[in-house]
């Protein structure tokens, strides 16, 4: 069968012949009609995420949409290595296989799950949002960023303030449930000045981070407070993404003058299959009835390699 084969980190999978898997015990065969190219692909493929593969030739792809031999369409994920989901046919735990409603396209399918789920499992697990919080979330420009202040609205945040570079993406955030902006371009001080305005006197309840290094720097520096009195303001703090870097510098007066809570969402705080199965069939509803919203670009996966350099907006799915 042709794959996306990756055969060195670093560099590019290539549109080549890998062997057809064969499913083992709770095992699923798929013929896969779509697979998202994402950003934790291209970071495994790179070799720099926790979850990089060790072992090599693999077939790229965390997740996409197939068919089971029955004909039934599903949504699947965590394909046993070598096998991916930017293939002709793959294999997966039937436990990760989910059915896709009628009016969902598999290119919607295939782009909206990944992002949807973490934005959503994010506010509603980790962060616990609560009905008329006011939300700040770092990097809303990107397809996970959009995908939040989306699901931040349809929960009912009172406030949501969306943060990122692009102007334009940030303008059309404001028809996607944004109340207000801020573009992190701004010079160090332009930028923390921006962040205490829109936090006003109330502060934010919330911050979604899907960038941490310089912008989570300067937000922390206009949160951390200069003076000795009480206040019993809580922040939480959701670390998601790095996309703006590795790592950041952290203050203790950051932390204990200003009632900053700081925890992470990823594989270290994944919740049961009870609550994962509820999320999907509650994120499939809303997009089957076009509540949620995604952009999406067709690429036929033979060009996998010109794919994986493209800056785009939108989300790129491969079909076989």
């Amino acid at each position: 069968m042709k794959a996306a084969v990756l055969s060195t980190l670093g560099i590019p999978p290539r549109f080549d012949e890998f062997p057809n898997p064969t499913p083992g015990d709770g095992e699923a065969f798929v013929s896969v009609l779509a697979a998202a190219l994402k950003p934790v692909d291209k970071q495994m493929a790179s070799g720099s995420h926790y979850g990089s593969p060790r072992k090599l030739p693999v077939i790229c792809g965390t997740d996409g949409v197939g068919r089971f031999d029955d004909g039934t369409r599903v949504f699947f994920a965590a394909a046993r290595r070598p096998y991916g989901a930017m293939a002709q046919r793959s294999v997966a735990p039937r436990a990760w296989c989910f059915p896709v409603p009628a009016a969902i396209d598999d290119a919607t399918a295939a782009a909206l799950v990944n992002p949807g789920m973490s934005a959503w499992l994010t506010l509603t697990g980790r962060a616990q949002l609560a009905p008329g919080e006011s939300v700040l979330i770092l990097g809303a420009t990107g397809i996970t960023g959009t995908l939040a202040v989306q699901i931040a609205k349809l929960r009912g945040a009172g406030r949501i303030v969306a943060a990122g570079r692009n102007e334009q993406a940030l303008n059309a955030l404001r028809n996607l449930g944004a109340d207000a902006t801020i573009q992190l371009d701004k010079p160090g001080q332009d930028l923390a000045e921006a962040f205490v305005r829109e936090a006003g006197n109330a502060g934010f309840n919330l911050i979604i981070d899907y960038l941490w290094g310089p912008p989570t720097e300067a937000l922390l520096a206009a949160i951390t407070r200069s003076d000795m009195s009480a206040k019993s303001s809580r922040i939480r703090l959701v670390q998601v993404g790095e996309s703006a870097g590795p790592s950041i510098s952290l203050s203790a007066a950051a932390l204990r003058s200003s009632g900053l809570e700081i925890i992470g969402a990823g594989t270290g705080s994944v919740p049961s299959g009870d609550v994962i199965l509820q999320a999907y069939n509650q994120l499939m509803d809303l997009a089957a009835t076009g509540r949620l919203h995604i952009d999406t670009q067709r690429v036929p996966l033979s060009e996998v390699e010109d794919a994986w350099e493209r800056q785009v907006r939108h989300r790129i799915v491969l079909i076989p």
